[in-house]
């Protein structure tokens, strides 16, 4: 139930009549976000990547993008097909998340260098 030793203490023993872990609380860090490239006029944001190295590199998009919804954010991947070094091998096939699955995922669209929309441009 307790996450340490010290948590779990405190809850059996000073803090017992006190409730434990039973509030989520959102916050927010102030942090900058410099895209690679931008086609103003068209709201969108294009992000060349080889590949994410953690889940925290991935995760700083979502949070992104949750903030910036006037803005349209497109992935370049080197390899959209590429699993994501970080992923858990799935059981139903024993592969991980590639990058191209990861951006369906969370709403982004995403190309590679040889098929970025006119559209887009």
């Amino acid at each position: 139930m307790y996450r340490s030793r010290l948590e779990e203490r405190l809850g059996k023993g000073v803090l017992k009549n006190l409730e434990y872990e039973t509030l989520s609380l959102p916050y927010t860090q102030e942090k900058f976000y410099k895209p690679d490239f931008i086609n103003k006029d068209k709201g969108i944001l294009f992000e060349a990547k080889g590949y994410f190295r953690t889940s925290q590199e991935a995760a700083k998009y979502v949070s992104f993008a949750s903030q910036h919804p006037e803005w349209t954010l497109v992935f370049i991947f080197s390899d959209p097909n590429k699993p994501l070094p970080w992923a858990k091998k799935r059981t139903t096939d024993g592969k991980r998340m590639t990058h191209g699955e990861w951006a369906t995922k969370n709403g982004f669209k995403f190309c590679t260098e040889h098929s970025v929309r006119k559209d887009w441009l």
